[in-house]
């Protein structure tokens, strides 16, 4: 099938994909940049925002535009791993039965599984996502489910603390990317927002997109031929590999954060397949931009979404990660030179 992926008409319809997403969303082009190169990548990815700032539109938008089957489950403090897999009731014999739970109503047909305020769930609900993303298979009734096409969403709501749990380090890794999504500050998007009619009934708005725009049963091979064909030049490698030990050794790389005993920083993170993760990023972001090699852009325009959450600090600075993280990946930048 490789043989017959045209990138040039690939590339359209990922272009298409931004500017459809974009109409339903206002003023989150980054964001919408970033969610494309994840899907294109054939990575997760989390949301995190303050209420009604438009994550659950933004990736229910996507989800249509993907086509395929698509299920929701809502994040609560009574969650469990089986309510992922089946539903128990009492059928109309008042009989016990099981139904296939909401990951496993369409198997293989699965396209998108969006977790809602995934940081109300407990991690033992969280820990059926580590097998989920990184194998994209569970185990349920004495077999193996396989979601081979299956791109998980979750969202996260940073304003509420009670009742919350903050995602295990593990699992956190699991995304591709973590997104940060903001009112926009702009006084005409702001106008829109408020009065035009359009925006005020999301669904009927989402229902406008052509669904199946990119078909998500064909996104791992044109990733796999994206992935083969933008190179990177040693001197590219040798910029990502500085990043990366920049990143486990900031002192020696000579960043300094206020108010920071950088030192003390890193708890650990950073890992060999976080960076790959980055490079992958980099590369369908140069694909995006009509290239077939990378610069030194393409890894310092995905470099926070994609390493960011990877990151991990000392429980001294962990409370700070907000503040903290940004000017770490800010700083490794500067003090890193590019070819």
């Amino acid at each position: 099938m490789q043989e017959h992926i045209n990138l040039n008409e690939w590339r359209e319809r990922a272009l298409g994909f931004e500017q459809a997403t974009n109409k339903v969303v206002l003023g989150l082009e980054k964001q919408v940049r970033a969610l494309t190169i994840a899907i294109f990548s054939r990575g997760h990815v989390l949301l995190e925002g303050d209420v009604g700032v438009g994550k659950t539109t933004l990736l229910k938008a996507a989800s249509r535009l993907l086509g395929g089957s698509y299920q929701r489950i809502e994040g609560a403090i009574d969650l469990m791993p089986g309510d992922f897999l089946y539903h128990a009731y009492i059928d109309q014999n008042g009989q016990p039965a099981v139904a296939p739970g909401p990951l496993l109503r369409h198997e293989e047909n699965l396209a998108v599984f969006f977790f809602n305020e995934i940081n109300r769930a407990r991690p033992q609900a969280h820990s059926l996502l580590l097998r989920l993303m990184a194998e994209r298979s569970v185990n349920a009734f004495n077999r193996d489910y396989s979601f081979p096409h299956l791109t998980v969403f979750a969202d996260r709501n940073r304003l509420e603390r009670e009742e919350t749990f903050e995602l295990p380090a593990a699992a956190r890794d699991r995304f591709f990317m973590e997104i940060s999504v903001f009112a926009p500050d702009d006084k005409e998007l702001q106008r829109d927002l408020m009065f035009s009619t359009r925006f005020h009934d999301a669904d009927a708005l989402i229902n406008t997109l052509e669904q199946g725009l990119v078909p998500y049963d064909q996104l791992n091979a044109v990733s796999e031929v994206i992935q083969e064909t933008v190179r990177a030049e040693l001197a590219l490698q040798d910029y990502a590999v500085n990043l990366w030990r920049a990143l486990r050794n900031p002192v020696e790389a000579g960043v300094e954060i206020e108010d920071v005993d950088v030192s003390r920083l890193v708890a650990g993170g950073a890992s060999p397949r976080g960076m790959a993760m980055l490079m992958r990023a980099a590369r369908t972001r140069a694909w995006l931009e009509g290239r077939d090699y990378l610069t030194p852009d393409d890894i310092r325009a995905v470099f926070q979404d994609t390493v960011g959450h990877r990151v991990f600090f000392t429980p001294a600075y962990e409370l700070r990660r907000d503040q903290i993280a940004p000017a770490l990946l800010e700083s490794v930048l500067n003090k890193t030179p590019a070819p």
